[in-house]
């Protein structure tokens, strides 16, 4: 009886040192993320087109996995966000509906198709194979039966949208379908990966949201960024997230909450994060340029102001084990919006004299430097440069991402 209890005892122990050497090489973490925010009203979609319709959206994933999950957002809904049905599939291209035959995998909730979302909150899917290479476009589909009652949205998306009136997520193509480049309800994709898989999150304005690209392309420096990091050995398992906001202020609401105020939700709870990459600060300093008769001790203020917000976000990121690289602020001289001062200039250099100081930030990733024109420091390079000044081209965003040392991430 003794033998036959040992027998069932060691069966039992070795079960489940089998099971867990089956889940232990591998992790969740982050492919793809968008911040989230109440959109603009020339961005909202009217609320009759997302009643009893179906929505897909394209997103481009940063690693590959064959087991995966989503996470639709109802961050600033007022009420709570019912979705009757969800599915994820292989897009057959970034700029088209249509999805890979075969592919088609329903979503489940706490092993149910359908699911309520509370007002403020964000919900994961229950994870479902599907096989996905890295840089690979995924099709997300979901249907609802009632309009959100204040949409949760990521209006600089740089990718289409389609959404048709019907349950049609199964559909191989979404027929009749119209078009909008936002992305709904949507803020992020997990991929099992490696255990020594690991993600940056990219925490900026519109210059990491990738303004000035050309839609459906995937040109921000986060894209060039995962692409190089994918054929480089020491880290083809590193993830990238894009967290970047059109007209993002450090300290201020600007289009979206401050990035002080969006910190927790959009880079501390991601998952799998182990660095992030601040580049913020240029709307800070271009929109005190736009008041007039702004003060000497104005611009004092705003400099300790902004440095302070760093500090905060060195603080915050090293409390959850995160790594915090700096990014110097980019030249905006003869900016078409900013038209900024002598005085707008000098804060720029002063906050980036503080970025570059050792023992501010973990690393540095000097943008202004690569950026800049060699014979003006004040302005963009012109060859990067989209037109206004302010913003790069995607020959511009790619120079971004060659300006980052790959040598930052090989450490696992």
């Amino acid at each position: 009886m003794r033998s036959a209890l040992m027998c069932a005892l060691l069966g039992a122990m070795t079960l489940g040192a089998s099971a867990h050497a089956a889940t232990s090489g591998s992790t969740w973490v982050g492919s793809w993320a968008s911040s989230q925010q109440i959109p603009e009203p020339r961005n909202v979609l009217a609320p009759a087109s997302m009643n009893q319709a179906t929505v897909r959206q394209i997103v481009h994933l940063s690693l590959g996995g064959h087991t995966l999950r989503v996470r639709f957002s109802n961050a600033f809904g007022t009420k709570p966000l019912r979705i009757d049905a969800a599915h994820i599939a292989r897009a057959v291209a970034p700029d088209s509906s249509a999805i890979a035959a075969g592919s088609d995998k329903p979503l489940t909730f706490g092993g149910a198709a359908q699911v309520t979302i509370p007002a403020g909150a964000e919900y994961w899917s229950d994870p479902v194979h599907l096989q996905m290479a890295p840089g690979a476009s995924l099709a997300v589909s979901y249907y609802l039966p009632k309009a959100p009652a204040r949409e949760t949205s990521h209006p600089g998306s740089r990718a289409t949208s389609y959404y048709v009136a019907g349950d049609h997520v199964a559909d191989h193509v979404l027929k009749g379908a119209k078009t909008v480049d936002h992305w709904f309800q949507l803020s992020g994709v997990d991929v099992k990966a490696d255990t020594h898989a690991r993600c940056i999150v990219a925490l900026g304005d519109s210059i990491t949201d990738g303004h000035a690209t050309q839609t459906n392309k995937n040109q921000r420096w986060t894209d060039y960024l995962a692409a190089r990091l994918q054929h480089h050995a020491g880290t083809n398992d590193v993830c990238v997230l894009n967290e970047g906001i059109g007209g993002n202020r450090l300290l201020h609401y600007g289009l979206g909450p401050a990035a002080m105020a969006r910190l927790n939700r959009d880079v501390l709870a991601q998952t799998g994060a182990r660095y992030v990459i601040v580049l913020e600060g240029i709307n800070d300093i271009g929109t005190l340029g736009l008041e007039k008769h702004v003060t000497a001790a104005q611009h004092t203020a705003l400099v300790h102001q902004l440095i302070l917000s760093f500090k905060q976000i060195v603080a915050r990121a090293h409390a959850h084990g995160l790594e915090v690289i700096g990014g110097t602020i980019m030249p905006f001289a003869h900016s078409d919006y900013y038209h900024p001062s002598a005085a707008s200039l000098r804060d720029r250099d002063q906050v980036n004299a503080w970025i570059r100081a050792p023992g501010h930030f973990d690393k540095v990733i000097d943008f202004d430097k690569a950026m800049r024109d060699p014979a003006h420091a004040e302005q963009l390079n012109p060859a990067y440069d989209s037109g206004d000044h302010l913003h790069p081209g995607p020959k511009g965003y790619q120079a971004m991402a060659r300006a980052i040392p790959l040598s930052l991430f090989t450490a696992r």
